[in-house]
This record gives structure tokens, sequence and C-alpha cells, in this order.
């Protein structure tokens, strides 16, 4: 029987700890998205950008004197230098059309292509970067789509605003199913804390092992889910390292310390309050 019930005994701790890394998982993934929200967003920013349109026939050593003034200036994340015949190749392409032959010439005007840094890829700082332009005679217009950059702008807000939302209530739900399994935990050994305080056992005595053996399921339970999100950040990483960098070290630092510390502090307090409530309940009313 002894050997039946130590089998059961560490059955129901292997249990609870992969509850605990399955429900650790959920939060670490959240933390990470989270964390990195602003990177995403930064990095959609980045793709915002206008096009400074240069005057025709203006010398190319002045139009790329011009492009080395706009790369020192704090909104210019990059910017590239377009030529007439580039632009016309370019509009080929995407139009599938000769239209030189249909014009009799090349129309289009050289121009340099601008990426904003995040804080500027808005309708207000465009606006004044416009005016500040001005002052170069080659320029002969500043292009860009207001509605789209507006609409991105919002687009950002409304999805960061829905993943705080449903974080915070992914977040609690994940709590309180930690709470719940340190607590079924904790249910089955009631009879025997019970037993334990009849005889004279401090609530301190009684409490220990429990809070002692859940700290030690959180901890693993905590190790196991970082590995797993480790390993996925890492494979996801090779899939996307063409077009974002998400191995931040001080990100997954931070990911890696909330899932440990959740796992840990979650499974203290749970065992401790679940200890508790039953050292308070009188024994007719356990075994109801």
């Amino acid at each position: 029987m002894s050997g039946t019930g130590s089998k059961r005994g560490k059955g129901s701790y292997f249990v609870s700890t992969i509850s605990i890394s399955l429900v650790l998982l959920v939060v670490g993934m959240l933390v990470f998205i989270l964390l990195n929200a602003r990177l995403i967003s930064d990095h959609v920013r980045r793709n915002i950008g206008f096009a400074v349109i240069v005057k025709d026939n203006t010398n190319e050593a002045e139009i790329k004197r011009v492009q080395k003034i706009l790369d020192t200036r704090p909104f210019v994340y990059s910017s590239t230098y377009i030529t007439k015949e580039q632009a016309a190749k370019s509009f080929k392409k995407e139009m599938g059309e000769d239209f030189e032959a249909i014009l009799g010439g090349n129309p289009l005007l050289p121009s340099i292509e601008i990426r904003l840094n995040p804080e500027y890829a808005n309708n207000d700082s465009l606006a004044v970067i416009e005016k500040g332009l001005a002052r170069f005679d080659i320029i002969h217009e500043v292009y860009y789509q207001k509605s789209m950059i507006e609409s991105i702008n919002e687009n950002i807000h409304r999805i960061t605003l829905l993943f705080l939302i449903v974080g915070a209530v992914l977040v609690l739900i994940s709590f309180t199913l930690i709470r719940n399994t340190i607590h079924l935990a904790v249910y089955s050994q009631r009879l025997l804390i019970k037993t334990m305080q009849l005889v004279g056992a401090t609530p301190f005595f009684i409490c220990k092992p429990f809070v002692y053996g859940s700290m030690w399921r959180g901890f693993f339970g905590a190790l196991i889910a970082n590995l797993i999100l480790l390993g996925a950040i890492f494979v996801v990483q090779e899939k996307v390292s063409k077009v974002i960098n998400i191995m931040h070290m001080d990100v997954i630092v931070v990911m890696v310390g909330f899932v440990l510390l959740s796992g840990v502090l979650l499974s203290f307090f749970s065992a401790w309050f679940s200890v508790r409530r039953y050292l308070n309940k009188d024994l007719n009313t356990l075994y109801a």
C-alpha cells in the first residue's frame, strides 16, 4: 500500500508540475509578446517614409550633397537616391508597359526615398519636416500618403491596446489556474493536515513541507516553460531573421526572470493559503 501511495504522490507531483509549466508557458509567451510590442511597432513605423522629388536637370553631385545633409537629421532612418532611369525601370516593371515609347521620353523625376525613425512616423511630424525641407532649392515636391500613415498609426494603437487587455485577462486566468492546481494538490492531503494539527503541530510546521514542495514544483515548472519558450524563440528567429530580430537579450532575461518568479511566488502563496484554509476548518467540514 505504501508503494502505491508513493507512486500516486509522485504522479500527482508530476502532473501538477506539468500543469504549472503549461500555464507559465502561456504567461511567458504573453510577456515576450508585450515586451516586443514596441519593437514590432517600431519596425512597422520604419517602413513609413516619404519621397523627396528633385527638380529636373539637377546635378547628381548636388542631389547626393543634399542626401548627405538629410542623413544627419534625427528623423531619417535611411535614405536611397533614385535616378530617373531607376524610377522608369521600376515603373515599367510595375505597369508592364513601356511608357517611354508612348510618351517619347522619360517624364519621371529623380528622388530621394526617406525612411523615418519611428518617433517621427506621423502626419504632424511630417508636416514640420516638409516645411523644413522647403529651404532646399533643388526640391520640387515632398510626397507622402497622409491617409495611409494615419491608418497605420491608428491600427498600431488599437492592436497594442488589444494586446494589453487580452494579456491582462489571460495572465489573470493563468494565475488562477496555478492557484487551483496547487489547491487540488493540497486538497488530497487535507485530512493529514488536520490530523497533524490535532496532535499539536504548529501551523508553520504543517505548512512548511507543503509550501516547499509547491515552490519546487513551481520552480521546475518555470524551468520547463522557459526551456520551451527559448527553444521556440530560437526557431522563430531562424524563420524571421531576414525581416526582424527578436533575439534581444534584455527582453529574454526579463521574460525568463518573470516566469521563474511567477512560478515560485504563486506556488508559495497558493500553498500557504490552501493549507491555512484547511487548518481553519473543523473536522466534520473536511469529511463533508
